[in-house]
């Protein structure tokens, strides 16, 4: 293995049923979530992260908990590794790395408001006339999932401007708004994966990280990546995001998955010069 592939999963390479239009190829279920199939890829994208699993390092990097990663089936699971919680959680082999959890705890402690806090101003901006929920996220940060339709123009962008002088961040993916601290971020547990992996000789000492992802969220992960790709859809499509070495793909929809995972593929074919590159590069820069 010569490269670290980290890629985001909902609406990266995963899929609700409504991004499967009628043009669309089939869907095949890679979640079910009580007795009732959520989430989908299609075959072709299940074929091609079957076999780059089997011959490459790759990592599942996703907001998600872990209660609701271990949901899913993916092609080529189990993977030894895995970040969840917006980077609060590293899975090694299934079980949480507990010195990762206590580091990023300690930092978010000491980064701004608690929880707790955000989470009783958040309450009197909402209502129930277009929120259907308000979730913590294993004491880390919180999320909305809102009617869309009903949602008041105005409140993300209120939202992030109460936010962001106090250390939070603020997300919309679709139905759900994320309110997540500051150094909880994916960049900085793929990262510290990534050292581990190459002091242990795992990777070779200039492995580089490939990375995929469509929010907000993924922003900092696609900039640390020395070759990135996000889809044509999504938060940072609408915002016309871009950094230094990233790719968008030609398609949207379910079938940016297949464009995704095939360019994961064909950046892996040429690792040798994207290794060379990193080692004249020198050592990644130290985010934690």
């Amino acid at each position: 293995m010569t490269a670290l592939i980290a890629s985001d999963l909902d609406r990266t390479l995963i899929y609700s049923r409504r991004f499967f239009d009628s043009a669309a190829p089939a869907a095949q279920c890679v979640e079910i979530y009580r007795d009732e199939p959520i989430s989908y890829m299609t075959p072709t994208a299940v074929e091609l992260l079957q076999q780059l699993s089997t011959r490459h390092l790759v990592v599942p990097v996703t907001t998600r908990t872990v209660a609701q990663y271990t949901r899913l089936t993916l092609p080529g699971s189990p993977y030894r590794y895995a970040i969840t919680s917006n980077g609060g959680t590293i899975l090694v082999d299934g079980s949480r790395d507990i010195a990762w959890a206590d580091e990023m705890a300690a930092r978010i402690r000491d980064s701004g408001p608690p929880l707790t806090e955000i989470l009783a101003e958040l309450q009197t901006r909402i209502h129930d006339s277009w929120v259907q929920n308000l979730r913590t996220a294993e004491d880390l940060f919180c999320y909305l999932v809102v009617d869309e339709a009903a949602l008041p123009a105005e409140f993300v962008r209120e939202w992030q401007l109460w936010c962001a002088p106090r250390g939070w961040t603020v997300s919309q993916q679709g139905r759900k708004i994320y309110t997540v601290p500051l150094p909880l971020c994916k960049s900085r547990a793929v990262a510290e994966l990534h050292r581990r992996l190459t002091e242990s000789g795992e990777l070779p000492a200039h492995a580089p990280i490939i990375a995929a992802g469509d929010g907000a969220l993924d922003a900092k992960l696609l900039e640390l990546a020395d070759a990135a790709v996000r889809p044509a859809h999504g938060e940072l499509h609408s915002l016309d995001w871009h950094c230094a070495r990233l790719h968008v793909t030609a398609g949207s929809g379910a079938v940016a998955a297949e464009e995704i995972l095939t360019w994961f593929c064909q950046q892996v074919s040429s690792d040798i010069e994207l290794t060379t590159m990193c080692a004249q590069q020198g050592s990644r820069k130290d985010i934690r």
